[in-house]
């Protein structure tokens, strides 16, 4: 088809009729897969894994904000009814919008889960005129008018783009060929529809960033609507991220006296962090586990980036799929019935794999001849072998986090808490060695040993509730043996220890000694002082004491080894630290670098394989002026750079150079390409332009990748 001249028509090219196919999910993830064997089973266990931490965290949000959303529920059910009354106060409340300032924190990703939870509660609970309101849609007050129209009517609002800037801030603004966009034309709809009805359902507005908003157009809006509170039942939520003082920065006095505020508090991000890590990390009925460094950089992230639980799990969810995608062996990352079953069907490639592990040539190396030599060489025996250490690393699981939980149960209220005030700070300790080789795990046990009564039976208290439902037997003994303890500890009369410690003492052997005395008489009284004092009777509280923390010491030397210790360990932990900061601590300026300094790593194409930091001559044009720029100082000649990229280009049509006379030559084709890439380095930051020499341009980057 030909098109000349574009002057003289649009012609419109229709695409093919066949419909292109589209490879499906599993497909794409098995060519991503280090090793394609099993990755139809790797993908399903995957996805289960994925779905199940999705539903997880969506309940354990629900749980967490079920409280404050119930309590906006009330407030938007119930505001509109304090009106009824003839006080002086209840008439002022009337005259009034009720706003709900709710408090989200300064999570910004995490609010729109929490926001849109509000509204489908809202509308099954309250009100079906729920309208939300996000700033960048609402740079007008008539755009922010038809959002409203268009959510609570469910009907599409024209509204003519044109209009003078005059006429958009008017009360009522008459859309071109749709319905009025504005709140006159709501009343009427509102009124139209609940004219023979009693029930009259307010009209939530929600406004998901209220920072973000123009501070005009909050005005305009709430005054607007201020006028109409007589006929329509109008209940404003402001999605707050900072503090209650940003209404006031963004509404004067005049605005916020025609609004009745109400505050509401979210629950913190710290505590909503500690539910999801309880749930999806500190369990034995979640199979897949993060590595210290990993969960250490998922953690940071949190804590010094955006403070987000949703980036969290979005994280945890980046782990899960590399681990599935890396490791051939995850196939027995699952429950521990079908892990079993999994086990007892392994295939000789994964059971190669599996005698590979280092965790499982350390357990062979700790077995006998025999036993090793069949190991490494009989499928059969090694299928029933690993079928014993899969069981045994989930019954490890299931006694490791109840101890872990009673640890910190008993340290976490500790002065200057040494293992940390949460339970992750406690796990990430004892993921990098064994915890009691750890000097503020011995400083801790050392102030254990010095608690009161009182403290000492409330830590013990709470060991037994962290034991209450646990299913393990060794669990189930350590609970009855920690009950005895405390009921001990509540039997001590501690007026009769008083009374029995109040006894005479011995007399000081000081006293005996002689005014006159030799070095001999010396060394041998101060010897049986030595005795005098080791040998000085405890109290039964003290004892008591002291077999209690010893007994809580033995739990954790028993059940906290460090994962490395148990075999096959490498098929339930994910410990690429460095996969995980990669993709969540994005560096585009690393990225760029890298792609322009070696295209291979993207493109995978041999032909762009170069070695010696060099570039390869068939690179893509502003990978080769890229590379040609390192070269330059502060300030880049552009013709001296113009034949150097000539020369580099013209290799890679494979011209020799001294029997072809235009090798190296500038001709337009090559001038344009030359153009394109040094725009194109321009816009992305790594030149400019200078006033300096006119024939130059200036280097704005310094250090390669």
């Amino acid at each position: 088809m030909s098109t000349s001249s574009v002057s003289k028509g649009c012609f419109v090219f229709k695409p093919s009729a066949r419909k292109r196919k589209t490879p499906a999910i599993e497909e794409h993830f098995a060519r991503g897969c280090d090793e394609p064997d099993g990755a139809a089973l790797r993908y399903k266990l995957c996805r289960t894994l994925w779905d199940r931490i999705t539903a997880d965290t969506g309940s354990l949000q629900d749980e967490l904000n079920r409280h404050t959303l119930d309590k906006l529920l009330d407030f938007a059910g119930q505001c509109h009814r304090r009106g009824d009354g003839d006080d002086w106060a209840a008439r002022m409340r009337a005259s009034e919008i009720p706003a709900a300032a709710l408090m989200l924190g300064v999570n910004v990703p995490d609010h729109d889960a929490t926001l849109q939870s509000l509204s489908e509660l809202l509308r099954r609970s309250v009100t079906p005129h729920v309208a939300a309101l996000r700033a960048k849609e609402c740079g007008a007050l008539k755009h922010a008018l038809k959002r409203v129209l268009e959510r609570v009517t469910d009907g599409a609002v024209d509204d003519d783009d044109n209009e003078a800037d005059d006429d958009e801030h008017a009360p009522h603004v008459v859309g071109g060929k749709g319905a009025r966009c504005s709140v006159g034309a709501l009343c009427d709809w509102y009124d139209a529809r609940y004219e023979s009805s009693d029930a009259r359902p307010p009209v939530v507005v929600i406004f998901n960033d209220f920072e973000a908003f123009g501070p005009r157009v909050l005005q305009e809006f709430v005054q607007i609507c201020s006028r109409y509170v007589a006929r329509l039942p109008l209940v404003f939520v402001f999605g707050i991220a900072t503090s209650p003082s940003a209404i006031r920065s963004a509404l004067p006095h005049s605005v916020t006296c025609l609004l009745c505020v109400e505050l509401f508090q979210s629950p913190s991000c710290t505590r909503h962090l500690a539910a999801v890590v309880d749930a999806l990390v500190l369990t034995h009925a979640f199979p897949f586990k993060l590595g210290g460094r990993a969960l250490q950089v998922l953690v940071g992230v949190f804590l010094y980036h955006d403070f987000s639980v949703r980036n969290f799990v979005k994280g945890l969810q980046v782990a899960l799929l590399e681990h599935f995608r890396a490791q051939p062996l995850s196939v027995l990352c699952c429950a521990e019935g079908v892990a079993l079953d999994v086990a007892a069907h392994l295939r000789p490639t994964d059971l190669q794999r599996m005698r590979q592990l280092p965790s499982f040539q350390s357990h062979v190396g700790r077995q006998r001849e025999e036993r090793a030599a069949e190991l490494m060489t009989d499928d059969a025996s090694l299928r029933e072998e690993a079928k014993e250490l899969i069981a045994s690393l989930h019954e490890y699981h299931r006694n490791y986090f109840p101890v872990l939980k009673c640890l910190h149960a008993l340290t976490s209220s500790l002065p200057r808490y040494p293992l940390g005030k949460q339970v992750r700070e406690v796990y990430l300790i004892c993921l990098e060695r064994s915890v009691w080789e750890n000097e503020d795990y011995l400083t801790a046990v050392k102030v254990l040993k010095m608690l009161s009564k009182d403290e000492l039976a409330a830590g013990v208290q709470r060991c037994v509730d962290v034991l209450e439902r646990e299913p393990s037997r060794a669990m189930r003994d350590a609970r009855v043996r920690l009950q005895e303890l405390l009921d001990k500890l509540k039997g001590l009369d501690l007026c009769a220890e008083t009374a029995q410690d109040a006894e005479p003492v011995l007399t000081s052997p000081l006293k005996n000694l002689q005014k006159k005395t030799d070095l001999f008489q010396l060394q041998k009284t101060l010897l049986e002082m030595g005795k005098t004092r080791r040998a000085k009777k405890l109290s039964p509280f003290e004892l008591l004491r002291i077999e209690t923390v010893d007994f809580v010491d033995s739990l954790v030397r028993t059940h906290l080894a460090p994962p490395e210790t148990q075999p096959l360990h490498e098929v339930l932990y994910y410990r690429s630290a460095a996969s995980v900061r990669r993709h969540l601590n994005a560096a585009p300026r690393t990225s760029i670098q890298a792609a322009l300094s070696d295209p291979f790593l993207y493109l995978r194409n041999d032909a762009l394989r170069a070695e010696g930091g060099g570039v390869s001559s068939s690179a893509p044009d502003i990978c080769v002026a890229y590379k040609l720029h390192l070269e330059c100082g502060r300030l880049i000649n552009l013709f001296d750079w113009l034949e150097a990229y000539c020369t580099v280009v013209s290799a890679a049509g494979g011209a020799d150079p001294e029997a072809d006379d235009d090798f190296g030559r500038v001709d337009q084709a090559r001038h344009a390409r030359f153009i394109q890439a040094v725009s194109e380095l321009e816009f992305l930051g790594f030149i400019k332009s200078t006033k300096q020499k006119t024939d130059h341009v200036a280097r704005l980057t310094w250090g390669g990748c």
